[in-house]
């Protein structure tokens, strides 16, 4: 369903009661009674469990899978996949300037992008009452998966070039993946750039933030949000080459103090965050969750542009109990 994005987010930012926006999909299974690997392989699965959340929370849109696998696989890694884990890539594809240009740019619709984007395409069929977006790997994330995360790190200073060329490809792919979910129908995307946290923030703004904003200037308009979302623990010293990227939104993990992150926010961009998804929403309990939901948000609700959020993915098997108590602590809150 097609609306004007940009108005969303100002009312979701001006709104004195704000809805909160976790990253929430994968805990669908246990609503369905499937595993990761029937709902990662299934299109009709993956917008029910999508719906099925929506019917049970008041958030303020619908996350699809945050699965940081899917693009790797299309430029040909290696994923190991569970019945209660989220995918994972393993080993790399690239190890040499050669095999940086030998890398193939894969059509989109390859592997399992074809079917996550069908997913978006019925969710955005089956959810009316509030924005749709679809979730994304940032291009630096993309191409540590590609050259193995600690490798990258290394080849920044020992293999700048090769860096780039990878990066480049993976941009390229991921500018026209963004475009696909756009034409889907899905109302916006969540970037996600995670490696890009673990960098120093000389690194970040050459190897993520101007490849980040090059996905932003090609997708984004009054009808599409890019929100980009970080959970690394660097992100507070690079959050001006972050800011950068020109993201209509910000979303920051638990590794930081969001207080402190919001203190360098602008005041009229929506930053996001940041409650632990492993801690809490995994292995709390729901009075743990609501302690640390009401106390985030007494810390950081007195600045208007930030919105209640988890940290980052939320495991499959988080108990509901815990993120029902997530929800209704949110609403205790507001209602004080």
């Amino acid at each position: 369903m097609k609306r004007n994005m940009k108005q969303w987010l100002e009312e979701l930012r001006e709104s004195p009661v704000k809805r909160a926006m976790p990253v929430l999909s994968f805990p669908a299974i246990q609503l369905m009674g499937i595993s990761v690997r029937e709902l990662i392989n299934s299109s009709d699965a993956q917008a029910r469990g999508m719906q099925l959340v929506a019917q049970r929370t008041k958030s303020a849109a619908s996350v699809s899978l945050m699965d940081l696998s899917v693009e790797a696989e299309c430029f040909g890694s290696t994923i190991r996949v569970s019945d209660d884990e989220v995918p994972t890539v393993v080993g790399s594809v690239v190890s040499s300037q050669e095999e940086a240009q030998a890398l193939q740019v894969p059509q989109v619709g390859a592997a399992r992008t074809g079917l996550y984007l069908e997913a978006v395409k019925k969710a955005a069929e089956l959810i009316t009452d509030r924005p749709v977006f679809a979730g994304v790997i940032g291009p630096f994330s993309l191409a540590a998966r590609l050259l193995d995360v600690t490798e990258i790190m290394i080849d920044c200073y020992d293999e700048p070039d090769m860096v780039h060329m990878v990066l480049e490809k993976a941009t390229q792919f991921l500018i026209a993946y963004c475009q696909a979910y756009k034409d889907a129908g899905a109302n916006g995307v969540v970037i996600a750039e995670p490696v890009a946290g673990l960098l120093s923030p000389a690194l970040g703004e050459e190897f993520s933030a101007p490849y980040v904003k090059r996905m932003v200037d090609a997708v984004q308009d009054d009808s599409f949000l890019v929100v980009y979302h970080n959970c690394g623990g660097a992100t507070i010293p690079m959050i001006d080459s972050i800011l950068s990227t020109g993201a209509a939104a910000y979303h920051f993990g638990n590794a930081i103090d969001m207080e402190e992150m919001m203190g360098r926010i602008p005041a009229g961009t929506v930053a996001m965050g940041n409650i632990d998804p492993a801690g809490q929403f995994r292995n709390g309990t729901p009075e743990s969750i609501r302690e640390a939901t009401l106390g985030l948000m007494e810390r950081c609700c007195r600045y208007p542009n930030f919105v209640i959020s988890s940290g980052c993915d939320i495991p499959p098997l988080s108990r509901w109990e815990n993120i029902d108590a997530f929800f209704a602590a949110v609403d205790e809150f507001y209602a004080r």
